[in-house]
């Protein structure tokens, strides 16, 4: 009876966990799936204002270029961090990175916000375009850098190959020639093999009475 009870005691805590851990992942997946819908959302309404001209335009352009920016690089450095692992470093250094392009964007959205003050646009978009200028170039520094090192790796790794393929081929060209198999021996028949024993020693006495 109490074997029972611990088996039904650990199958419904074994029951529990599951159900909680299914919940969890259904609910991130519903935060990440509602987090793309949003920024899918926020995409297409930065394109749009992007268009406008003005000041509120140069805003939402600034914008759109930051965080393509950032997207951008890391996306190279994510797909070459995976066969080298020295990129690793410099996602962290994105990570920062990308604080600040956040704080940045928090900034330019708020000046788009309701009914955008010009003048106060005037005043700070000066500033908001000069640390949006220098994070998009760090990070298209480091974009760059990694597509540098990534076509670097490449060419020598088919350098290497090359020189492999040339030293196979140049082996396969020098061959040693094969020696002639030795031809078998005939055998003689008995009459033959008299007659020649015969001939050797008619030959041998001649030899010996001159």
């Amino acid at each position: 009876m109490e074997i029972v009870l611990g088996v039904l005691v650990v199958s419904f805590l074994l029951f529990v966990f599951l159900a909680v851990a299914a919940v969890r992942a259904a609910k991130r997946g519903i935060e990440r799936a509602g987090a793309q819908a949003r920024r899918t959302l926020g995409d297409a309404t930065l394109k749009a204002r992007a268009a406008q001209p003005g000041a509120v335009g140069e805003l939402a352009r600034l914008r759109r270029e930051l965080r393509g920016s950032i997207d951008a690089t890391r996306g190279a450095l994510e797909s070459g961090s995976r066969d080298d692992p020295s990129l690793r470093e410099a996602l962290d250094l994105l990570d920062q990175l990308h604080g600040h392009a956040r704080r940045v964007d928090a900034e330019l959205g708020e000046l788009m916000q309701g009914d955008p003050d010009r003048a106060r646009i005037a005043v700070r978009l000066p500033d908001l375009r000069e640390r949006s200028a220098r994070i998009r170039g760090s990070a298209d520094a480091l974009r760059n850098a990694a597509l540098d090192r990534a076509h670097h790796y490449d060419r020598g790794e088919l350098d290497s190959l090359h020189q492999q393929i040339e030293i196979e081929a140049s082996a396969l060209r020098h061959w040693s020639p094969a020696a002639p198999a030795p031809e078998p021996e005939r055998e003689l028949d008995p009459e033959t093999e008299r007659r020649q024993l015969f001939r050797r020693r008619g030959t041998g006495r001649e030899t010996g009475s001159e």
